[in-house]
């Protein structure tokens, strides 16, 4: 058996969805991702494993699985991700873009006259 990228844990069986890969740190290394446990935005996090030891930690019955991080320390865990991880040039324009209130505030205003207009041409 091979290793198992983190992207591939759906566990625990039946509690985990929606996984998105925040922080892959590849095999022998820690792998933390956003998910929903029970319905709920949690984080996960785990030990990757490597090609002798492909499970990884924790696992389940010969099923890798992801530790739900207790929610008091999920904003540690994701902080400390984004000092690992540089945000992308996309990413930073996005989170640019939405900081400029009076640019988002005018977007909003043209969006809402263009649903007017379209409104008074079907009506």
């Amino acid at each position: 058996m091979t290793y198992i990228s983190p992207e591939a844990v759906q566990g625990p069986k039946n509690r985990v969805s929606n996984v998105r890969v925040i922080y892959d740190a590849g095999p022998g290394n820690a792998a933390v991702a956003r998910l929903e446990c029970d319905g709920q935005p949690s984080v996960g996090l785990r030990w990757n494993g490597d090609e002798g030891r492909p499970l990884g930690n924790p696992q389940s019955r010969g099923n890798p699985t992801w530790f739900i991080v207790p929610a008091a320390f999920q904003d540690v865990v994701v902080e400390r991700v984004r000092q690992l991880v540089p945000e992308s040039e996309e990413e930073a324009a996005y989170r640019a873009m939405a900081a400029d209130t009076e640019r988002e505030a005018a977007a909003l205003d043209w969006s809402n006259a263009l649903i007017g207009d379209l409104n008074r041409a079907a009506g």
